[in-house]
């Protein structure tokens, strides 16, 4: 008997509305978190520790549904219950209604939050849907709304990404804190020497790379798990390599230029941005090398044997070495050796 595969449930449902346009939609998580759960247990034991909805006068437990909301006013409990909330709820929480359309570029991406697949929630709908979804990417604009979900109004932009609409919770206005507020060490005034600026800006050029979400990946999370797997075996694990140095202003322009050497990047390109590292360091090769003369390459493992952890795994990851992630310094040295010979 064939297995079924189990249907993602909407964690929304409603109407979404443009004009006298309704289409009935549902809302899918669009991203998943891949952290490492621990239990909390008791030091020196294997017991468990756990929370509990208690009864702080009578430090009783409380079942869920025993459990109402209450607002402290300072001399009393207002109690308000689910329902009374969806009741208020615009659209008694089934309604998207698109107030407008805006160019993308005018939504600061310090508004975005969180993101969500929209489906019709039949095949016939597909015509409506596929309208506004060819119409918002025609246009190059996002359709601004409010809804309501589990009790909470979400300011939201509807934008057509990939042949399907998404959904974008944003952040309401007031609650984008001032950075002038926040950080009292912002550099106000200060400004970079035109070298500087014309150094890191070689720099920016020389480690510019096309942008390929795959090849990142949760390394700590990779970590966390070779940890449990070697305390499970009794094994110690490699400590990470200590943070770098914070750069002082007067180190920064030696500081830049060893870094524009080190990425490969060629001098006088004016800061000319190339599109991979790779081409970086191809043409300071040949920048250095003219034809008719050769340089004497050293040994690879003598050039590597000077590096950081972490400058040989950025190596390992621009060779695309397989594992990479798993291996210990050591091992990152005999695979790049390896991988040069």
């Amino acid at each position: 008997m064939e297995e079924v595969a189990a249907v993602a449930r909407p964690v929304w449902a409603g109407n979404l509305s443009f004009g006298l346009v309704s289409l009935p939609v549902g809302l899918y998580t669009a991203t998943d978190r891949h952290t490492i759960h621990f239990h909390q247990l008791q030091r020196g034991t294997s017991d468990r520790i756990r929370n509990r909805r208690v009864n702080e006068r009578t430090g009783d437990e409380v079942e869920l549904d025993d459990i109402v909301k209450g607002f402290d006013t300072g001399e009393e409990y207002v109690l308000v219950e689910p329902e009374e909330l969806d009741e208020i709820a615009p659209g008694r929480s089934r309604s998207l209604e698109i107030a407008g359309f805006v160019d993308l570029a005018e939504v600061d991406p310090i508004f975005f939050d969180k993101t969500y697949y929209l489906g019709p929630r039949g095949f016939e709908y597909g015509k409506v849907y596929s309208l506004l979804e060819q119409a918002l990417a025609k246009a190059g604009k996002a359709g601004i709304a409010t809804f309501v979900m589990r009790q909470h109004e979400y300011l939201v932009a509807l934008k057509s990404e990939n042949g399907l609409l998404t959904l974008h919770t944003l952040h309401w206005a007031d609650e984008i804190r001032d950075p002038k507020k926040e950080i009292d060490t912002l550099p106000g005034k200060a400004k970079a020497s035109e070298k500087e600026l014309k150094m890191a800006e070689q720099l920016i050029a020389a480690m510019s790379m096309t942008w390929g979400p795959d090849e990142f990946h949760d390394t700590f999370q990779e970590k966390v798990a070779a940890l449990i797997e070697a305390k499970k075996a009794g094994e110690t694990v490699e400590k990470a390599e200590p943070a770098a140095e914070p750069t002082g202003v007067v180190d920064l322009m030696e500081a830049l230029r060893a870094s524009v050497e080190r990425a490969g990047s060629p001098k006088g390109t004016g800061g000319k941005a190339t599109t991979s590292r790779k081409a970086a360091v191809s043409s300071k090769a040949a920048a250095k090398n003219p034809p008719g003369k050769k340089r004497i390459r050293s040994a690879p493992k003598e050039g590597l044997s000077e590096l950081s952890k972490a400058d040989l795994y950025k190596k390992a990851a621009a060779a695309n070495l397989p594992g990479r992630s798993q291996m210990s310094r050591s091992d990152l040295l005999q695979a790049l050796a390896a991988s040069r010979t």
